[in-house]
């Protein structure tokens, strides 16, 4: 055989090419190092995940002890997402002036005091005092989280990477449902202080590994220091030739000439951040604008879907369903926290593979399916003078349906998206922006819930949230672009210019960073060749 492959080269004079030869470009292997500082740096995002699923819980033994009012509760479960604006806007600032991996550590340690307030206090002042302080830690860990994320992790697994936040908060959300059952067994007045207490050790932990991880090159190049990125980059990157692609880009987004090969250059104050709100909201290009309605929206439509009204009462949702005991509701909220945390890890494997948008797309479908038939069994519930078997069994298992739906697309989509479409001296307020517009609608949605319930019943409630899932589905259908595939540099014709296809040609080499050049006033210009 091999004979006769010599002979057949000897006569057409062409080298021999194997069948392999001919195959498609294998897909490169996922890089180790990246995924390692994916992983540290999304582990905060437990923070709020476990402050939700133990607050569900710990609510019930609270007010059976503080004998506080239904307004109380209201307001103790959704404040933490008012507070943690606080947190979340002063974080994009203090990560352009420290580094984001500094950034992180601040982050566990505020939430470390907040939760050792909450597992120490002694009435509902002293709690809300401790919730002040865990929601500001909060804010900064989910804005930090994303960010380092996505400008740490190499085009071709950036949506896989960047939707570990969102994995990492509905891993917390389990916890925190299972810490409830588990210590739920504990005298009422010890009970829900353990619950919220022992949120503090994973603070510490986390504020420790974190300092093993490197500095985002992306904020090193900001600072003039090119050695130290191009280190970084090495190592997070699938290939030397990448590595250096992405090391120029940054270069270009940051003002620092393509041929300076210095280890540590003298760049403008601009790459500090200064005057970013200004080109943020005062006086953005159309492109800039248009990141912004989409960031912003995607954020506020993610919070308007019930998600947090759906996690944080899952107990009062299964009561009104008809499940009445304490320890059935709390297993039945474990369930909910089991299904959340599987359906989003099989989102986090097709992000890069299917897109973003028809993940989107396809999940706020199956969102507003659910909510409406939720509210349609509640409503049927509501209306019956005897237990109807057929609508609890709906219900719940449309509750199940709804986070099911909202973990494969909605829920991971957010922190992906919005972290990844600004352009590089945007980036860190414009996250931030984002952040605090979700907490702000969480805030609302969470405080509102019992109220709103009482006052248009529950299945008029998710027949809202329904309304809600369908406006953010026009929404996203016209507004937000693909972006599977690109690197951060390589967002400039996407945005601007409503034209939703996936470009054909993704050359790396010949489509630079939104905000490479700067136009009159200093603005960052995108979406223009």
């Amino acid at each position: 055989m091999a004979d006769r492959k010599a002979e057949t080269n000897a006569i057409s004079g062409q080298p021999q090419k194997a069948i392999m030869d001919f195959d498609p470009p294998k897909k490169p292997k996922r890089n180790i190092y990246a995924l390692a500082c994916a992983l540290l740096a999304s582990m905060t995002s437990v923070l709020l995940g476990y402050d939700i699923g133990v607050m569900s819980g710990a609510m019930i033994y609270i007010k059976d002890d503080l004998k506080i009012s239904d307004v109380q509760v209201e307001i103790l479960a959704g404040i933490l997402n008012l507070y943690s604006l606080i947190g979340s806007c002063a974080a994009g600032r203090t990560s352009d002036w420290i580094g984001r991996r500094y950034t992180i550590v601040v982050s566990q340690a505020i939430f470390f005091a907040g939760a050792g307030l909450m597992g120490f206090a002694t009435n509902y002042a002293f709690l809300m005092v401790g919730r002040f302080v865990a929601g500001v830690g909060v804010g900064y860990a989910l804005m930090i989280a994303p960010v380092y994320t996505a400008e740490v992790s190499p085009a071709s697994s950036r949506g896989f990477l960047t939707s570990f936040p969102e994995v990492f908060i509905n891993a917390g959300i389990l916890l925190g449902y299972v810490s409830n059952y588990v210590f739920s067994k504990l005298p009422t007045h010890l009970g829900w202080r353990v619950m919220l207490g022992v949120g503090a050790v994973p603070s510490v932990i986390l504020a420790i590994v974190v300092l093993w991880m490197p500095e985002s090159p992306r904020w090193l190049v900001m600072q003039g220091r090119l050695g130290d990125a191009k280190t970084v980059l090495d190592k997070t990157s699938d290939s030397k030739e990448e590595a250096q692609i992405r090391l120029a880009d940054i270069k270009e987004a940051a003002g620092i000439p393509e041929d300076c090969t210095d280890d540590i250059v003298q760049v403008s104050k601009r790459s500090h951040g200064e005057d970013v709100w200004k080109e943020l909201l005062l006086r953005p290009t159309p492109a800039v604008r248009h990141v912004l309605i989409a960031a912003v929206g995607i954020h506020f439509f993610q919070q308007c879907s019930g998600i947090d009204s759906v996690v944080l009462y899952s107990p009062r949702i299964f009561e009104k369903a008809g499940i009445t005991s304490s320890s059935k509701k709390l297993l039945a909220t474990v369930a909910v926290g089991f299904v959340k945390t599987v359906f989003i890890l099989v989102a986090t494997f097709f992000l890069d593979k299917i897109g973003r948008r028809p993940l989107l797309l396809s999940s706020v479908a199956g969102m507003i399916f659910s909510l409406a038939t939720l509210g349609f069994g509640l409503k049927v519930i509501d209306h019956s003078d005897h237990t109807v078997t057929w609508a609890v069994v709906l219900s719940i298992t449309m509750v199940m349906a709804f986070v099911a739906f909202f973990s494969i697309g909605m829920g991971p989509i957010t922190w992906v998206y919005s972290s990844e479409i600004f352009p590089l001296k945007l980036r860190a307020q414009g996250t931030s922006l984002g952040v605090a517009v979700n907490r702000l609608t969480s805030g609302v949605i969470s405080m509102s819930f019992i109220s709103l319930y009482k006052g248009i019943t529950i299945g008029g409630t998710f027949f809202l949230y329904a309304g809600f899932a369908l406006v953010s589905w026009v929404f996203f259908y016209f507004l937000l672009p693909e972006t599977r595939g690109r690197t951060l540099e390589d967002m400039e014709g996407l945005f601007g210019n409503f034209k939703w296809n996936f470009p054909k040609n993704k050359n790396n080499n010949n489509i630079k960073e939104a905000g490479n050049s700067n136009g009159p006033n200093g603005q960052v210009q995108l979406g223009s060749r």
